[in-house]
């Protein structure tokens, strides 16, 4: 799961920026779905899609996962998986201590930057491996010290099953040189010039992880995700076919929630499909728990649906409509609460976009000029309702 990026960073999506060979390859192979939506800001996605459920129910914090929120790690660790999660965590409560350790949210390793300190997540990091902070980082690029560990604990896990969650540092500000850069520059300095680079870097890592999952004769029998956990930052420009894309982040139109989505898994997925099946992030946990074939507990509300008969090239159940709650508890954004199909948008301050013809939502639907809008909108306010 990359950090900040948004659907239209990735070549296989229409970009003219960037070049993200090895996730094109991935998606050539595989399934590259068009229609993956998550929370605007980091924390309110890395909370919905780790417990499977809408924010209102269990975001606290920025910063935070609740301790009491079961998340797949715990129901993967149930199913006897080995577990890990290496990169970026954010979710022990540095501000008020009510958050939750990656021991207790169910992996049994961990290799992270941010659990309850900050600190550099790129050159000299600061990072914890499973309890106790690193100090011979001096010199290495985050990036590279997160693939070594999550190659390593590969090769210790692939004659059992494994679960590797990833959610990676990469795109995130600040931008600095990566050690591909061809232009040398401040390695802590923000520059907006290097995001190419990190973007590339990204793509390169996700390579290396790949290739180990072949060299380590277990490609088909390892499904393989790649995500976004929200839009690009908003300092960001990206040239696709058609348009300008400014980023998003933070905020809840398709620059701040459309993200890329790729599912590969050879020999089982379909290879080289497009498919526009609306995902969301409280989607995966029920996806996991079916493929891990693990019960999940009747007093467990869970808001997504599981995709895995699309992943497996079965027809299944596609969602019709995806809601979003979002209090983001951080910064200026402004909270705000709409349910969406592909085409419309309402919001539940009365605003109702067409998303065809207006995806950055300048201008919301004049109703008394089409017949049809008021159903369109009792339709969707319905959903509303539901969500107090």
């Amino acid at each position: 799961m990359a950090d900040d990026l948004g659907y239209e960073c990735l070549s296989c999506n229409g970009s003219q920026s960037y070049k993200t060979p090895h996730l094109d390859e991935l998606a050539r192979t595989g399934i590259r779905f068009t229609h993956c939506y998550s929370q605007p800001l980091c924390t309110p996605s890395r909370v919905q899609i780790m417990t499977g459920q809408y924010n209102f129910r269990n975001y606290t914090e920025f910063g935070a996962l609740h301790p009491k929120e079961v998340t797949f790690g715990h129901i993967l660790k149930k199913a006897g998986y080995a577990t890990c999660v290496a990169g970026k965590w954010q979710l022990a409560g540095r501000n008020k201590g009510l958050g939750t350790y990656p021991g207790k949210a169910g992996f049994d390793e961990h290799c992270l930057w941010q659990v309850d300190k900050l600190g550099s997540r790129y050159w000299n990091p600061r990072i914890q491996e499973n309890g106790k902070m690193r100090d011979d980082l001096k010199g290495k690029y985050g990036p590279d010290v997160f693939l070594d560990y999550i190659n390593g604990f590969m090769e210790r896990k692939k004659n059992g099953p494994f679960f590797i969650y990833y959610p990676m540092v990469l795109t995130h500000s600040p931008f600095v040189p990566t050690p591909d850069s061809a232009k040398p520059g401040d390695k802590k300095k923000n520059n907006p010039e290097y995001f190419a680079d990190t973007v590339g870097c990204m793509d390169k890592i996700i390579g290396k992880i790949v290739r180990k999952v072949d060299e380590l004769g277990i490609r088909e029998n390892t499904l393989i995700m790649f995500i976004g956990d929200n839009g690009t930052h908003r300092s960001i420009e990206t040239k696709m076919l058609k348009r300008i894309v400014r980023g998003g982040k933070g905020t809840p139109a398709d620059a701040g929630t459309h993200v890329p989505f790729i599912v590969n898994w050879r020999g089982t997925s379909l290879s080289g499909k497009e498919s526009d099946d609306l995902i969301d992030f409280s989607d995966f946990f029920p996806t996991l728990a079916q493929l891990a074939r693990v019960e999940i507990p009747e007093n467990l509300t869970i808001d997504g649906q599981s995709f895995l008969s699309q992943i497996k090239g079965e027809k299944g159940v596609p969602r019709e409509w995806i809601f979003c709650h979002y209090d983001p508890h951080w910064g200026k954004w402004k909270p705000s609460r709409y349910v969406r199909n592909k085409r419309w948008k309402l919001y539940d301050d009365g605003r109702l976009f067409d998303l065809f013809a207006d995806p950055l939502e300048k201008t919301p639907i004049q109703e008394r000029r089409d017949e049809k809008m008021p159903v369109i909108r009792r339709k969707l306010q319905r959903i509303l309702d539901e969500m107090k």
